[in-house]
């Protein structure tokens, strides 16, 4: 009969199982990808709401879940649309400390010449001029330009998003000819977008306040009025979808139009945002 005491139990060959994971202790641990497109439209739907309490839990519920199946790439994905949630917010630390850790990922993972690194350079700064640091946001913006540039499967969306931002920035920093050509092909990459219309509208007001900027308001006066009526035209554009972005977007640009005594533009802008949220 075999002696009990040298037989070797199940217990004593395998590894306890982590809680978290349910893998072996010192296995090397599948990556969970995270639902990308599914959490980006979660927050499509929130932001459709103006919910941003509802965007911010959404985003960190779905973090902690990129960071225990880790997925890296899911995690960079979250912490930029972190970034720019905290910047809508106004919330400067939060902001710029998913941004440090965007940064962080970027390098860890090797991504650094890639259309990925490119929009994180983006978005990142986008915040860096949206809190006064126009100085490292001018570089981040060269760096994604220089991505986007040169890689042939950028969308021109991107492209646009990028031209425009920057352009943002060297109005900050008083390079305003190299802020109205960026400005302009930002307008241009924009035909080729699906309702591109909507971000060209924004690009024409903001091409308005840089004319203010450099040339003072009275001297402006006559290319403000075209600007602001050029968006508008844009913004009257048949077809386009009444949707939550559409009211975001008449929203955001009602108050160029009352600051340029343009009122009944305004409300009529904000009543247009009102009726969309009140039936969505």
């Amino acid at each position: 009969m075999e002696d009990p005491t040298r037989t070797i139990a199940k217990e004593d060959y395998i590894e306890p199982r982590c809680v978290l994971c349910d893998e072996p202790y010192g296995a090397a641990v599948p990556v969970r990808a995270v639902p990308q497109q599914r959490i980006i439209e979660k927050v499509d739907e929130y932001m459709s709401r103006r919910d941003y309490a509802g965007v911010e839990r959404h985003l960190l519920y779905w973090l902690e879940e990129a960071k225990l199946g880790r997925d890296q790439k899911g995690e960079l994905m979250i912490r930029n649309e972190l970034v720019g949630h905290y910047r809508k917010v106004q919330n400067k630390e939060k902001a710029f400390e998913s941004a440090a850790e965007a940064l962080r990922l970027i390098e860890k993972i090797g991504f650094e010449g890639s259309l990925s690194a490119a929009t994180s350079y983006t978005n990142i700064a986008t915040v860096c001029n949206a809190f006064g640091e126009n100085e490292q946001a001018i570089k981040l913006f060269e760096k994604a330009r220089a991505i986007y540039e040169s890689a042939p499967m950028t969308r021109p969306a991107l492209l646009g998003g990028l031209y425009n931002n920057m352009a943002l920035t060297c109005v900050s920093l008083k390079r305003f000819r190299e802020a109205d050509a960026l400005y302009r092909k930002a307008l241009e990459t924009m035909e080729r977008v699906e309702n591109g219309v909507l971000e060209q509208a924004i690009t024409c007001l903001n091409m308005a306040n840089a004319a203010e900027d450099e040339l003072g308001l009275e001297a402006a006066d006559a290319i403000i009025s075209e600007d602001l009526d050029h968006a508008l035209e844009l913004l009257d554009t048949p077809g386009i979808p009444n949707d939550g972005y559409y009211a975001f977007v008449c929203e955001k640009c009602a108050p160029t139009f009352a600051y340029y005594g343009w009122f009944f533009a305004a409300d009529d802008l904000s009543e247009r945002a009102k009726r969309i949220y009140e039936r969505t």
